[in-house]
């Protein structure tokens, strides 16, 4: 074994090397009087044979309204079954899916849709206050030039909308054949904005081999066959949702369970108790909330086995109370992002506990990981650099964006994450913080996560974000948001003094607020830019005084 922070996952199990069209018709041979989708809050439930034929009229009315192979088709909607429909509609016909963020308003939509020229957008009508239609609208064809196609979800008929009973045709057979028989696994297929700290999102463009592959051996490495339903409450417009959860269903045969339009933890225990879902999902602020339900005990979770829990660094204490509470004795870490697809590390459901709540597990099937150091230079393991990774699983690249694809994928094809990391000498990796998160103290780097999983060792601290702030005498001093744990009591001055000889003086947090919550992405992940720029505001105001 190399003593450097490099390693190659297992090939044994080759790639697939069909269309996700191909991979549902297979999936509809071989699984097709089972259930495949069951969107409760729609009260749906379809069999691989109702799905795949779904998605056949759907496809066939994209064909009739002059979408071709290579168009760009926008979704812009909450978790629904006509999402799904959507996502393999377009992959049957070979067009390429735009996943809109349901958070995005008028500025963000006008976009991402001409960033990427679609010329097909799937909306629904409104969610929560986001009234998508009227937005649409506002907009109109005068900056959306290029949009000729809008299609509206709901019973409801919308002036200028095309509705979702009208794109739904009688499927036409020989064409769709005619079309897939055009279409190869290389094929762009999806597109999905990257939520960038700073500038504008860009629009990873990923393929049929990316995409379907990363679903096939996150179902290998959760052990997942037909016989299993994952609850899926993360969002279907991010990968989690789209590939984690749909296309890994699509590989196994497992079915995909959806128990609301967006995250509501008392709606996935629900789901999970009425459908006997084996496999959960969320990112780590997800399971802290189904956590911290009042009435967990009532839910009955007893046919849970497996699950994912990525999107962002896991707290030890979350995933020992997931094990413990939600019988989740097979629950895997996964790393990745956006751009490879998204994972390219995964604990295994039979790694030591340690290393399943301590890591984000080893590389995955036919990908490569490695450390590098700021020379580029593959570090030794254990010392901490950034993470890269290359493999089948890599995007394309940046749409329409050649200067940010060469900066974030070398010469070699090498992505790089923007991640701190360590490998250990078995090849398990640790995910220790952002590049760009990295406080400097008077000279001192401070690596945010140290101090979060210290902090989440006191009984009553149930999250923290740790962040820098701008100060005059050393650059920038420690800030931290703590949420405390069901109702308990914390005092600024109990979380220093729990601080104090325990970790070094320059990493103890000068700056502390006990919140109600983060600023957030739609997707969980904690917003530290945007906490940082809050609180900079607030000490600044607080000096003006």
């Amino acid at each position: 074994m190399s003593d450097l922070s490099y390693a190659k996952g297992p090939v044994d199990t080759p790639l697939l090397e069909g269309t996700i069209g191909q991979a549902l018709s297979d999936a509809a041979a071989k699984w097709g009087n089972q259930l495949a989708l069951s969107s409760l809050h729609q009260d749906i439930r379809w069999t691989w044979a109702e799905l795949d034929a779904e998605a056949d009229r759907v496809a066939t009315g994209l064909l009739d309204q002059g979408i071709v192979k290579g168009d760009r088709v926008g979704i812009w909607a909450p978790n629904c079954a006509e999402w799904t429909v959507t996502q393999f509609a377009t992959a049957r016909i070979g067009a390429v899916l735009v996943t809109i963020n349901p958070a995005y308003r008028l500025s963000e939509v006008e976009y991402a849709l001409n960033k990427v020229g679609c010329v097909g957008l799937v909306t629904a009508p409104s969610f929560k206050t986001s009234d998508y239609i009227g937005m649409l609208r506002e907009l109109g064809p005068a900056k959306l030039p290029k949009l000729r196609l809008m299609v509206s979800l709901g019973e409801d008929e919308h002036d200028g909308f095309l509705s979702w009973a009208a794109l739904r045709a009688e499927a036409d057979q020989a064409r769709l054949a005619t079309v897939g028989e055009t279409l190869d696994p290389d094929d762009a297929i999806n597109i999905q904005f990257t939520s960038g700290t700073t500038g504008f999102p860009k629009g990873a463009t990923l393929t049929h081999r990316n995409i379907l592959n990363n679903g096939y051996f996150t179902a290998l490495t959760t052990r997942l066959t037909s016989a299993d339903r994952i609850c899926i409450p993360v969002p279907l417009y991010h990968c989690f949702g789209m590939v984690l959860g749909n296309l890994a269903s699509l590989a196994s045969g497992a079915a995909m369970v959806y128990p609301g339009e967006a995250f509501d933890p008392a709606l996935a225990m629900a789901a999970v108790a009425k459908e006997g879902c084996t496999s959960l999902y969320g990112v780590p602020t997800m399971f802290i909330a189904m956590l911290g339900l009042p009435n967990l005990a009532d839910y009955d979770v007893s046919t849970l086995r497996t699950g994912i829990m990525a999107g962002s660094p896991c707290p030890i204490a979350t995933m020992r109370a997931v094990i413990d509470k939600l019988n989740m004795s097979e629950v895997t870490i996964g790393y990745g992002m956006t751009e490879t697809s998204p994972l390219t590390t995964q604990t295994a459901t039979d790694d030591p506990l340690d290393k399943r709540v301590g890591t984000v597990g080893r590389v995955h099937p036919h990908a490569e990981a490695k450390i590098v150091g700021l020379d580029g230079a593959t570090l030794p393991r254990g010392e901490q650099g950034e993470y890269c990774s290359r493999g089948y699983a890599v995007m394309l690249g940046y749409w329409d964006d050649k200067e940010k694809t060469e900066e974030a994928i070398d010469a070699d094809g090498w992505m790089h994450s923007g991640d701190l990391a360590t490998m250990d000498e078995e090849g398990f990796v640790r995910i220790t913080g952002r590049i760009k998160d990295m406080i400097i103290r008077g000279g001192e780097n401070i690596y945010p996560r140290e101090i979060e999983e210290f902090l989440l060792s006191h009984p009553a601290i149930s999250d923290a974000q740790v962040f820098g702030v701008a100060d005059e005498k050393y650059g920038e001093e420690v800030c931290v948001w703590v949420i405390a744990r069901d109702s308990q009591q914390l005092s600024e001055d109990e979380i220093k003094a729990f601080c104090k000889g325990q970790i070094a003086h320059y990493k103890v947090p000068r700056y502390i607020r006990i919140v109600d919550s983060f600023i957030m992405t739609v997707t969980g992940k904690a917003q530290k830019f945007e906490m940082r720029k809050a609180m900079e505001a607030e000490l600044k105001n607080e000096g003006a005084d």
